[in-house]
């Protein structure tokens, strides 16, 4: 008996026990911490071969390089472009943001697109191949069909009529940017700001706002710009503060032709 308690206080059995208590909780750590919230991989249709990737190097190297630099690591004049993925590429590219004409505080969006939708493509799979980052989205969620507006409502207001008004009209921002208006924006677009956060906007990945979210966010919008303005006059959409303004310059001026029809008649 004596010999079999001393092997049990031997102090090694310390050391061993402590060992495998630090392996049970890293395994039980690694089995449920969170995972970081991974992009959508796109569809074998939609996968960008070898050759698309090497074309979009080549308009890369011709077009953006100046500014974003010979591997896209960034420059003075252009950030890094490694990890934003495919995403952001065919968001500023497809929305004639970029190639930037010039320098300014932010970049608008132009409606005569420089590139092609094949070379847009190219020029995504590129910056893809250079690092992880949002694939394009496909699907319904892009078109808000699987959408539920009234939820979309409740996220959009929470997290988005702050900047781009109630009616998403958009507004203005310090330092001489602006929110755009979401009047006529693709649902493709609007899916891909939320997954990559362009300019000022924040980014909203799978963890802040899962994609049946963006796709209701979406819906909620198809549902307010289409229908029919039943009040009148909207004013642009603005708010109080062009309400106020006509008040002000039809009001006041009613009330001058008053006064000056009464002051006629008095005379």
């Amino acid at each position: 008996m004596n010999a079999l308690a001393a092997r049990r206080r031997h102090p090694a059995a310390i050391a061993i026990l402590l060992l495998l208590g630090l392996a049970l909780v890293g395994a039980a750590y690694s089995l449920l911490a969170p995972k970081p919230a991974q992009a959508a991989a796109p569809s074998a249709a939609a996968a960008a071969t070898a050759e698309d990737a090497a074309l979009g190097r080549q308009l890369f190297l011709a077009n953006c390089a100046t500014c974003h630099g010979l591997s896209a690591e960034g420059t003075k004049s252009g950030p890094t472009l490694i990890g934003v993925g495919a995403a952001s590429v065919d968001f500023q590219v497809g929305t004639g943001r970029m190639p930037l004409a010039g320098p300014n505080v932010q970049a608008p969006r132009i409606e005569q697109v420089k590139y092609t939708e094949e070379q847009i493509a190219a020029l995504a799979a590129y910056v893809a191949s250079l690092a992880p980052g949002p694939a394009i989205p496909e699907g319904k969620e892009v078109t808000g069909e699987t959408g539920n507006v009234a939820l979309g409502g409740e996220i959009y207001r929470v997290n988005c009529a702050m900047c781009h008004n109630f009616a998403g009209s958009g507004g203005a921002l310090t330092r001489g940017k602006y929110a755009p208006s979401l009047y006529g924006v693709e649902g493709k677009y609007v899916y891909e700001a939320m997954l990559t956060g362009p300019q000022s906007m924040p980014v909203f990945n799978d963890t802040n706002i899962t994609p049946e979210g963006k796709a209701s966010v979406i819906a909620y919008l198809n549902a307010t710009m289409n229908q029919p303005n039943v009040g009148g006059m909207n004013l642009g959409n603005l708010g109080p503060v062009s309400e106020g303004m006509f008040i002000w310059i039809f009001g006041l001026l009613l009330m001058i032709a008053c006064a000056f029809w009464l002051g006629q008649k008095a005379a």
